[in-house]
């Protein structure tokens, strides 16, 4: 593989805050994509809007719709819809801070978030210096975020399969693609825009992580937004793209579910095996101890089981390869 076809995916500025991509489509990013730090939009016509995805904390997300607000002061008084792409609380955990009769989200998105707590989080994160390596790997990766300000709300709609809201006269699909990145990933597609918020289904410049699965859903879900009429494509972490980002994901996809395959027909384990694929395609790439839950996940796959690994025994693993 020619390594560099996986650097500098980015196709517009990558900096903290709102960025105007077409016709009031907006996004807003947080460098540098790592854990926890995602991405939003907001969609406007005719002085209604539609926001996808809210942040980690109710800070970060406050900041956010200060800036949406600047940008859009009378749509972002008549807030059609608050669409969750999926579950993690770094996509949610803002949404109490959103004014809007209507939060959406999957079926599936709604029910995996009772498994979601920031008072868990907050919690690990008071109890980390107590946790040895694993604590220092999670006080890196979520030491920034104020979990203990946020207060939960759930969405109250919920579909299956896809949907559409209007925003004025902007009609805009929501699509499920998951069970991938979590249960219930969906794409938020504006066609009149030529933009898709992916959610997590696009990590750009950063390792993706297979919490769910099947990855043949995640290869597919890549293959639907290539086969889009798109300019902008907005991923849950990292720099605006194009469908040569989208490519780049699939690629990677492909990689790592073949080279586990091998390693787990040789008799590897799956932590044995994350440790022996080559990943200096993808050295460029942010967070590669992902590779230790991929793997797990693609081993899961294979044995064609459906119980998850234990999560601490997943971030230990983690925190293994990140301190090597």
């Amino acid at each position: 593989m020619n390594k560099d076809r996986y650097k500098n995916l980015g196709i517009k500025p990558y900096e903290k805050g709102l960025l105007d991509l077409s016709d009031n489509v907006y996004c807003y990013l947080q460098p540098d994509g790592g854990w926890g730090w995602s991405n939003a939009g907001l969609i406007v016509d005719e002085e209604e809007s539609l926001i996808v995805d809210t942040l980690f904390d109710e800070d970060l997300t406050n900041e956010m719709l200060k800036q949406m607000r600047g940008a859009e002061p009378k749509a972002m008084e008549n807030i059609v819809s608050l669409v969750n792409s999926h579950s993690n609380g770094d996509h949610c955990n803002g949404n109490n801070c959103v004014k809007t009769n209507e939060i959406i989200c999957s079926v599936s998105t709604l029910e995996e978030m009772a498994h979601e707590s920031p008072e868990v989080m907050a919690n690990l994160i008071e109890n980390a210096s107590e946790m040895g390596e694993l604590g220092k790997f999670f006080l890196d990766c979520f030491g920034s975020f104020n979990f203990k300000g946020v207060t939960r709300r759930l969405p109250n709609t919920t579909f299956t399969g896809q949907t559409e809201r209007y925003v004025g006269d902007k009609r805009i699909e929501l699509i499920e693609v998951g069970p991938a990145h979590t249960n219930g990933d969906i794409l938020v597609y504006v066609p009149s825009d030529k933009t898709v918020f992916t959610g997590d289904i696009l990590f750009i410049e950063g390792h993706p992580i297979l919490w769910a699965g099947p990855v043949k859903n995640w290869i597919a879900a890549c293959d639907k937004i290539i086969s889009m009429d798109i300019d902008f494509v907005v991923p849950g972490h990292g720099p605006v793209t194009d469908k040569r980002g989208v490519k780049a994901v699939k690629d990677y996809l492909i990689y790592i579910r073949d080279q586990a395959e091998i390693r787990f027909h040789n008799g590897m384990s799956a932590l044995e095996a994350s440790k022996d694929i080559d990943l200096s395609d993808f050295e460029s790439w942010g967070d590669a101890e992902r590779i230790a839950v991929n793997v797990n996940s693609l081993y899961r796959e294979f044995k064609q089981e459906t119980l998850r690994e234990d999560i601490t025994i997943l971030f230990s693993q983690m925190a293994e390869l990140a301190n090597k």
